[in-house]
């Protein structure tokens, strides 16, 4: 599953790099990331990722009291989730220009946004009915299907941003032609639709067959109380991206773009192993949570926190140190170069110490909902909010212009760090003693390590910047990059191992295997 989602992630990043080299950081850019965030929020309002760990519960729970493995609640789940985010999608496609209002003022930058909103707003439906295909493969401990339906989605989009690459320019002035836009916005509803349909044939081999059921299960009952508080969740959430997003669109018009790729890169790391940890643990502790084992769920969240810990950490420091160089290696191509570039890889690092504590809260939070408790997830996120909604209305007071989306970027990630501290308060307080001492052990010992790493990879990447004193900027950065990361990889092994890091021996010991082979 982390070699699906390392695919995925990956090529998402080549994405992420051909959307910024073909529509540029700019308006265009922005406009077209802001509608592809719409889909994005209504969809979590319905029937999000939040909302599929409590989705997975229900179905663990249907499984174990149902005499047919929870197929017919299944079927009445995704028959009600159909109509419900169809008439969703047609609402929001015709509600296009309300929609687009609260995140860009000048009117005048408006209506290219909203084109693109009436192209990828039929996405709602196929993300949510993804997202449920997934969690019904997830509750039957079938994984590859959902972590690998992404990849299809990647390759789709970047076919139709080569397909844009070949035609002709507008003539008439216009950032984008009709024919362009329609290339972008309908090439990526169209991956989509396939990343959702690839998974039916993945639910036919488990045994599954959707079959149109109407009706009520008094499950779900219980069920649509824990999505009330979950959509409030996301209400909450969105005022705090909204917030962000307005205020970096008045910064500058390639403010929202900037940002938004920032936090996509932000997200490659976390991808790779946080998501196929939570998608993992989540039916180990939702059973666990069934079955009154309280001190298997805190077991699994160590087991998360400590091995996101050794994997993200030491990407967090990288970032924290390369991140500027980072973003102008990769983002100067095409119409994404110069300063935005600069100002991507300084936003990037501007937020990169807030991967891990993301990482945490979500598995934190995973752990209410196995606990079948949405309200308490819900509280966090109102207090991550109130935190980050002042901090990111101060930005513009406090700082350049052009400074203004980095602050936007910390503001994000210390929101991160509220939530996790928030989240073990409230955790201490419903399932007693975490295992504290021994995350705490692996926090220290790897940040030791990764410290090392990244001071020696910057006086090598140093030195060799002096022997190469008439490089370019953009060969600098590669440099930085290249050099910088394979040291702090090599040097933080031989940390981490030194140190007696216990995490790291499954990833040695199975290395070792391999290379037996």
């Amino acid at each position: 599953m982390a070699v699906a989602t390392l695919v995925s992630r990956l090529t998402g990043f080549l994405r992420t790099l051909a959307l910024a080299a073909t529509i540029g950081l700019g308006l265009v850019g922005s406009s077209f990331n802001i509608a592809n965030t719409l889909p994005n929020i209504i969809f979590e309002l319905l029937l999000g990722g939040v909302l599929t760990s409590v989705v997975i519960p229900v179905l663990v729970r249907a499984a174990k009291e149902d005499g047919d493995d929870g197929d017919g609640f299944a079927q009445k789940l995704l028959t009600g989730a159909a109509v419900v985010l169809f008439v969703a999608t047609v609402i929001a496609v015709l509600a296009s220009p309300l929609l687009i209002q609260p995140y860009i003022e000048n009117e005048a930058n408006r209506p290219l946004a909203t084109d693109f909103a009436y192209l990828l707003l039929p996405q709602i439906f196929f993300y949510g009915m993804g997202a449920l295909f997934g969690a019904i493969l997830n509750a039957r401990a079938v994984f590859g299907p959902a972590a690998w339906a992404p990849v299809l989605n990647n390759v789709v989009v970047l076919i139709s941003l080569a397909i844009y690459w070949v035609l002709p320019s507008p003539t008439d002035g216009s950032p984008i032609s009709t024919t362009q836009l329609l290339v972008v916005g309908v090439g990526s509803t169209v991956g989509i639709l396939l990343q959702a349909a690839v998974m039916l044939p993945a639910m036919r081999r488990t045994g599954f067959r959707w079959r149109w059921r109407f009706g009520w299960d008094p499950r779900l009952s219980s069920f649509g109380g824990l999505a009330a508080w979950v959509i409030a969740y996301v209400v909450v959430s969105q005022i705090g991206l909204t917030v962000i997003l307005r205020v970096a669109f008045n910064a500058s018009d390639g403010g929202p773009s900037i940002y938004s790729n920032s936090w996509l890169l932000i997200q490659v790391p976390y991808g790779v192993l946080g998501v196929s940890l939570l998608t993992a643990l989540m039916p180990r502790m939702s059973a666990a949570a069934a079955n009154g084992r309280l001190d298997q769920v805190v077991e699994d969240l160590s087991l998360g926190s400590r091995l996101s810990t050794v994997t993200l950490l030491p990407v967090s420091v990288i970032l924290t140190v390369f991140g500027s160089q980072l973003g102008v290696a990769m983002f100067s191509v095409g119409k994404s170069g110069g300063a935005s570039a600069e100002a991507l890889g300084a936003a990037l690092a501007s937020s990169a110490f807030g991967l891990l504590p993301m990482a945490v809260v979500m598995l934190q939070l995973r752990v209410f909902y196995a606990m079948a408790d949405a309200r308490t997830p819900t509280l966090i996120m109102v207090i991550m909010t109130a935190v980050k909604v002042p901090l990111a209305y101060l930005c513009p007071v406090l700082l350049a212009p052009d400074q203004v989306v980095l602050g936007l970027a910390a503001v994000n990630a210390f929101g991160f760090v509220v939530g996790l501290v928030v989240g073990d308060i409230w955790l201490r307080h419903r399932i007693g003693r975490l295992d504290t001492r021994r995350v705490a052990r692996t926090i220290l010992l790897t940040g030791i390590a990764s410290v090392v790493s990244v001071l020696t990879a910057v006086v090598v990447v140093t030195l060799l910047e002096r022997l190469l004193g008439g490089a370019g900027t953009i060969a600098k950065a590669w440099l930085s990059v290249g050099v910088g990361g394979l040291v702090s990889l090599g040097v933080l092994v031989v940390a981490m191992r030194l140190l007696r890091v216990p995490e790291l021996d499954p990833v040695v010991s199975r290395l070792r295997r391999l290379v037996a082979r």
